[in-house]
């Protein structure tokens, strides 16, 4: 019995070593990064040495929050892939990557410091009680003249000075290498601490007839990060083409830092459905109420709103200085346009930090030759709004996002640009200009209340007056308004409209000029109500 049980030891034995010997770890960096709206597609690359027979490749250190389905993993060389297995490893924590390493190592060798600095201030506080000391042994012992006693206290301030000096400095230091202790705790902390995450790991089991040097690579696709676009929209002037900075705003929380890889920004959507879907039979029935429920209050819905708020606050303004020399180019940005996406991809590596911190890159800066043109509201507001009507946006790849407008060199507010149109052509708000006077005043003169026999006949008069103190010329649509009547009782004549397009079924009246530099335009809008005196139409 000794004797079979010492040999399934040493069959174990010889087992659990074989194992080890056929389990490698894969050293594969993290080489290219494909940024999607809420999510990324991870791709690692590296050569390996594999032995002959079963071997069990280990890519470890990933991202808790891999998508199992989405893993793909290639091999190059004389071998095969058996299987690929996904889990996460709870016994390695993230917090034992190389980065949060580096940073424990600098906390040690501080606290070293600080215990040095400590440590000579204990021998300075030593010699500091031994002057003491020994100066009221020397006073109280011996009878000294006044130069001997004026040379022992020159003596001992002397060396009492030296040693304060010293512990101050020594006290200093040690305040400063606290200082950068906590910095770097809190680094670990802000980065590692939120969660005790655990750390993905990938197994991929291979064979081979004989000893080979093979390439693997592996990808997979992991949740918490993603990009969203933003703009900077620039016009010198009305003469010149609208300039569109297209920016990325990147941010990932994946538990790994993405260090000095090539990044992509895809407005693909990966995670729909691509199947098409299928139109069910529509079945129809006399309708018998449900019997009333009690009303439940909702307790998501405020929690919802916040996140949503939340994010809406994540862009943020970036005012940059104009600047008299050549503006500086972004970085080399391909774009790669398939049948149903579009990809930017990045041609310098970026370090993305697993901070949820947003790092904006800029992709892609076009100039369009713009039509422009002013529209203006006086019955709501006195500013003239400048737009660009661009022709060719459907080539730039745009998507929807947060537009921050520049016009001659000033930064003149936010607006919004919308991809989502079925037009040709794309018209983006450029915000007022300051230059185009409006001003809306009603004619007093021309504005009366009359009653008539039964009827009450209400009558206003508005002149509306533009001024351009541009020095060119200006298109401007100026837009107002004539009541619409609901009702048979209700008569609206519109009098005068100074040859404004009148549209019958909104009421809206519209008047397309031009205006010459330092030209003022005068409009006159007059229409008058009829209805019955004993009712209430209420007009202003």
């Amino acid at each position: 019995m000794k004797e079979l049980v010492s040999g399934l030891m040493i069959f174990l034995a010889g087992f659990s070593i074989l194992r080890a010997e056929n389990e490698t770890d894969l050293r594969a960096p993290l080489t290219h990064v494909t940024v999607f709206a809420d999510r990324a597609l991870l791709s690692h690359e590296a050569p390996v040495e594999l032995a002959s027979g079963k071997t069990i490749l280990k890519l470890g250190g990933l991202s808790p929050y891999i998508d199992p389905q989405s893993i793909q993993v290639k091999g190059y060389g004389n071998f095969v892939i058996l299987a690929v297995n996904h889990q996460n490893n709870y016994l390695s924590n993230l917090e034992d990557i190389p980065e949060v390493k580096s940073i424990r190592n600098q906390i040690e060798t501080l606290q070293l410091k600080v215990e040095d600095e400590k440590a000579a201030i204990g021998v300075l506080k030593e010699k500091e009680a031994f002057l003491v000391a020994n100066r009221a042994i020397l006073i109280k012992e011996t009878t000294y003249s006044i130069e001997q006693m004026k040379n022992i206290m020159d003596l001992f301030t002397s060396n009492m000075d030296q040693v304060t000096t010293l512990i101050l400095r020594k006290n200093r230091l040690i305040s400063d290498y606290e200082k950068q202790i906590a910095v770097l705790q809190q680094q670990i902390s802000d980065r590692f601490g939120k969660k005790n995450l655990p750390s993905g790991e990938i197994s991929v089991t291979v064979t081979a007839e004989k000893p080979a040097a093979a390439r693997i690579s592996c990808s997979y696709v992991v949740t918490n990060a993603g990009w969203f676009p933003s703009y900077d929209i620039r016009v010198d002037n009305i003469t010149r083409p609208v300039t569109i900075y297209y920016k990325a705003n990147v941010y990932q929380n994946t538990g790994v830092p993405w260090k000095d890889v090539k990044l992509s920004f895809s407005n693909a959507t990966p995670w729909i459905s691509g199947n098409v879907p299928r139109l069910d039979t529509w079945f129809i029935d006399y309708y018998t109420p449900l019997p009333a429920a009690p009303v439940t209050r909702s307790i998501g819905y405020s929690q919802a709103k916040r996140k949503t708020d939340d994010a809406a606050g994540l862009v943020t303004l970036e005012s940059r200085a104009e600047l008299n020399a050549a503006e500086a180019m972004p970085v080399m940005v391909q774009q790669q346009t398939g049948e149903t996406t579009v990809t930017f991809d990045v041609s310098v590596p970026y370090s993305i930090l697993s901070d949820g911190k947003i790092q904006t890159i800029e992709i892609q800066r076009t100039s369009s030759p713009a039509e422009y043109r002013y529209f203006t509201i006086p019955k709501l507001s006195s500013g003239a709004y400048l737009t660009g009507n661009i022709t060719d946006w459907a080539k730039q790849g745009l998507i929807g996002g947060e537009a921050t407008l520049y016009f001659d060199n000033a930064y003149v507010g936010k607006s919004y640009l919308d991809a989502n149109q079925l037009k040709d052509t794309m018209m983006i708000s450029l915000g007022t200009d300051n230059s185009i006077l409006v001003k809306r005043e009603k004619r007093q003169a021309y504005t009366s209340k009359k009653i008539l026999g039964s009827n009450k006949t209400e009558t206003y008069s508005f002149e509306i007056s533009i001024r351009n103190n541009k020095p060119t010329t200006i298109r401007i649509t100026v837009n107002d308004q004539i009541p619409v009547s609901s009702n048979s009782g209700i008569e609206v004549d519109a009098i005068e409209l100074s040859k404004g397009k009148y549209n019958r079924q909104t009421g809206e009246v519209k008047w397309d000029l031009e205006i010459k530099p330092q030209e003022t335009r005068q409009l006159i809008l007059t229409y008058s109500v009829k209805y019955p005196k004993d009712k209430t139409v209420i007009l202003e």
